[in-house]
C-alpha cells in the first residue's frame, strides 16, 4: 500500500473551529435521538395576595361574616358598659338633685344606665331585691310601701310608692329621693335597695324617716365593699349608729351575702332625732375601666 499523502501545512490535519466538543456525539452502543425541545413553561397563575401573618408566624385566617358580627356586638357591648360607668360614677359622685337634672334633661341616659345595671347585676349570685319582695311577701300584704329606687312593685301585692329619678310609667314618682310628694307618717315600710347612691345620702334616709309611719320598717341593701374598713369603706356599725340616732333601732342585719348586706330598721313609736348625727362617708361604688 502506499504511504497516505500528507497535506501541504506541515502534514497536519485542520480541525474546524470549535472542534467537536461543543457537538452531540451519538453513543457509541446504540443510537439515539438527539433530546427533543424543552416543552414551553405553562402560563403562571396571577401571584396570590399576602395574607397577614399572626404573632407566631401563621397566615391570619380571613375573617367571616359570621365572625364580623361577633365583633360588632363585642364592639357595642363596650361601648354600653363605658356609657354605664360614666354614668353610675355621675350618680355616686352627686347630689340627688344634680342627679334628677341631670336625668331631666336627657332621660333617655337612665335606660342606658338601667341597662348597664341588669347587665352588671345578672352576673351577682342572688340579687338583694329578691331577698326584699320574700321578706314582704311573709309579712303583711296591707302595708304601704315607699320603694326608694324603684324596685319591688311589680313582684308584691302590696301598695307601693315607685320613688325614682326619670318615670315612663304614670305609677313611679319622678323626684330628688331627699324630697318626695309623700305625706307624712302615711307609710308602713321604705326600701332602698342599693339606691343610697348620691354624696347626700343622709337627706333620702331622713325624707324616709319622715314618711314612714310610726313601728314602721326601714330595709336597707348595700353593696358590701361600701361597707368595708378594711377597704376604704365605711364601718357598718358607724353606718348603723348614724340611723339608729334618726330614730330607729336595728332589729337584724344580714351579711351572710359575699355582694351586699340587708339592714332591717324599725322606727321607735317615740322618734327622737339626735341634733348631730356623725354620719358615715359611702364609698362610691365604681366599676374599673376595661
Amino acid at each position: 500500500m502506499e504511504p497516505p499523502h500528507e497535506s501541504a501545512a506541515g502534514g497536519r490535519k485542520r480541525r474546524r473551529r470549535g472542534g467537536d466538543r461543543n457537538r452531540w456525539k451519538p453513543s457509541s452502543s446504540s443510537q439515539q435521538e438527539p433530546p427533543p425541545a424543552a416543552a414551553p413553561a405553562p402560563l403562571s397563575s396571577p401571584p396570590a395576595k399576602r395574607r397577614r401573618k399572626d404573632g407566631t408566624g401563621q397566615a391570619a385566617a380571613a375573617p367571616k361574616r359570621g365572625n364580623t358580627s361577633s365583633l360588632l356586638e363585642k364592639m357595642r357591648a363596650r361601648l354600653s358598659g363605658g356609657h354605664f360607668r360614666m354614668l353610675n360614677e355621675k350618680l355616686y359622685t352627686c347630689s340627688g338633685q344634680d342627679a334628677f337634672d341631670y336625668f331631666k334633661n336627657d332621660p333617655t341616659l337612665f335606660d342606658v344606665y338601667h341597662t348597664g345595671y341588669r347587665e352588671q347585676m345578672s352576673h351577682w349570685p342572688e340579687q338583694p331585691v329578691n331577698v326584699i319582695i320574700n321578706w314582704l311577701k311573709r309579712h303583711n300584704a296591707s302595708w304601704t310601701v315607699a320603694d326608694f329606687g324603684c324596685a319591688v312593685a311589680k313582684n308584691v301585692e302590696n301598695k307601693v310608692f315607685s320613688i325614682d329619678l326619670v318615670s315612663d310609667d304614670p305609677s313611679v314618682i319622678a323626684c330628688d329621693m331627699a324630697h318626695t310628694p309623700l305625706e307624712s307618717s302615711s307609710v308602713d315600710v321604705a326600701i332602698f335597695c342599693l339606691s343610697l347612691m348620691g354624696t347626700n345620702y343622709p337627706n333620702y334616709l331622713e325624707e324616709a324617716n319622715r314618711v314612714l309611719n310610726p313601728s314602721g320598717w326601714l330595709v336597707i341593701a348595700e353593696v358590701r365593699s361600701r361597707l368595708d374598713p378594711n377597704n376604704g369603706g365605711a364601718d357598718p356599725e358607724k353606718f348603723s349608729k348614724a340611723i339608729i340616732q334618726l330614730g330607729f333601732s336595728l332589729v337584724s342585719k344580714d351579711e351572710k351575702n359575699k355582694m351586699f348586706i340587708l339592714f332591717y330598721f324599725k322606727k321607735k313609736e317615740k322618734s327622737k332625732v339626735a341634733k348631730s348625727i356623725d354620719w358615715p362617708q359611702l364609698k362610691p361604688c365604681l366599676y374599673k375601666r376595661r
